[in-house]
This record gives C-alpha cells, sequence and structure tokens, in this order.
C-alpha cells in the first residue's frame, strides 16, 4: 500500500458529492432501525428483513459501486490517473492501495452501520448483529474488488455495475438458481447465514464452502487483473 496514492484517493472521494452518497444509505438503514424500535417491531423477524432487503440486497452493491469506481474511474475519466502514473510506483501497487481504500470504506459505511442496525433492534441475540456485519464486510470487500476492475478496464464501470448489481443479482438470481453462485450478495448472506442461529434467517442458496473461496479468489483475481491492466495503460491515456 502506497500512502501517498492513499491520502490522495481518501481526499479525492471524501471531499466529494460521493461522501453524501457514502452516507445516505447507512443513514436510512439506521433510521429504518430506530423506526422499526419506536413502532415496537424490533423482533428477530423483522430484523433479518431490513439486514436481508436493505443492508444487503440494496446498500451494500450500491456503496460498492459508489467506493470501487469512485477510487480510480474519474481520474481516469478526467485524465489525473496519467499524473499519477508518470511516478515512480509500480501500478499493481496503485491497483491495490486504491483497493484498500475502497475497501476500508466499504468496511466504514456498510459492516459498521449494518451491526450497529442490527444491535440496536435485537443486541447480540443469536449472532444476527455479528452475522450480517461481516458478510457486509466480506461481501464489501469483493464489491470493492469487482467494481474496481471495471473502473480500470471500461469508461462505461457504472453502467456496468449497475447493470449487475440489478438485473443480474436483483433478477436473475432470483430466478435462476445456478445464477445465484456468481452473485456477491448471495455470498454475503451466506457467511451471514453461517455465523447466525436464528430460525428467522433464510436458507442460504449458497453453500458457505462455495461462498468464502469465491469472495477470496474473485478479490485476489480482480485487483491482480486490475494491476495488469494499469501496466498497459499508456501515458497518453489509451489502452
Amino acid at each position: 500500500m502506497n500512502t501517498v496514492v492513499a491520502g490522495i484517493t481518501y481526499r479525492a472521494l471524501l471531499g466529494r458529492r460521493r461522501i453524501l452518497l457514502l452516507l445516505l444509505l447507512p443513514l436510512a438503514l439506521i433510521g429504518l432501525a430506530v423506526l422499526l424500535r419506536l413502532t415496537g417491531s424490533a423482533d428477530q423477524r423483522s430484523t433479518i428483513l431490513l439486514m436481508q432487503n436493505f443492508a444487503i440486497t440494496t446498500m451494500l452493491p450500491l456503496l460498492g459501486l459508489i467506493a470501487g469506481t469512485g477510487v480510480i474511474a474519474p481520474e481516469i475519466d478526467d485524465g489525473t490517473i496519467i499524473h499519477l502514473m508518470s511516478k515512480p510506483i509500480s501500478r499493481p501497487v496503485i491497483a491495490q492501495t486504491k483497493f484498500l481504500v475502497a475497501a476500508s470504506l466499504l468496511a466504514l459505511f456498510a459492516a459498521v452501520p449494518t451491526y450497529a442496525a442490527a444491535w440496536l433492534l435485537v443486541s447480540n441475540e443469536d449472532g444476527i448483529a455479528a452475522g450480517f456485519a461481516l458478510g457486509s464486510l466480506l461481501g464489501g470487500i469483493a464489491y470493492a474488488a469487482v467494481f474496481l476492475l471495471l473502473g480500470v478496464i471500461t469508461r462505461h464501470a457504472v453502467t456496468i455495475g449497475i447493470i449487475y448489481a440489478l438485473i443480474w443479482e436483483g433478477m436473475v438470481g432470483t430466478f435462476v438458481q445456478g445464477a445465484r453462485n456468481f452473485s456477491i450478495q448471495q455470498w454475503a448472506k451466506s457467511i451471514a447465514d453461517q455465523l447466525s442461529t436464528s430460525a428467522f434467517v433464510e436458507k442460504a442458496s449458497v453453500s458457505i464452502g462455495f461462498a468464502v473461496p469465491a469472495v477470496v479468489i474473485v478479490t485476489i483475481g480482480a485487483v491482480f487483473w486490475a494491476g495488469v491492466r494499469l501496466r498497459a495503460f499508456s501515458l497518453t491515456g489509451d489502452e
């Protein structure tokens, strides 16, 4: 990890409108948890529905898209990445640093609020808060790597990311059993299911034995590929 690159990336992301987008979804999750608490619906069933249908299904992929593409795609679009790559910094190190920044933001804005919202509703009952927080963390890491790679290889990273999250994971993954194996969202749910002992947790469609190796392989592979593509990126901005 290069601290200079990390510092530049953090300032670029947290100093723009993206910080508002990064804050909006976690605040909405906490707000819904507070609302359920105030209305007397703070039970395990309501908590798990909120975690599955909002925290994992909606918030996590959108935050992954914002952070994963945001750490590098704008720099490629406006040409400022050329200045960075003209420095004596290994391009794989640039990719790895960008990934670590995106992953850390997802830990802060996805995993922590997920734990806080679940804990607010059911405290530490049946490992619900810890399970969904870990699922969000590992799922967020995979999203950060995949969307970082998209930001490097295409100028349409946001569009492709939305198609993946909404069409593939939201629609195809819902109706086609085999497609769920290639859904980061389903991997996150599988991890959450493994840690939680609540009877209300929906049985995961993907086994934990597949989900964890998939997160590791996809994360390492996407970050490695992003570094390779940056090596092929010329200082004129052409690939």
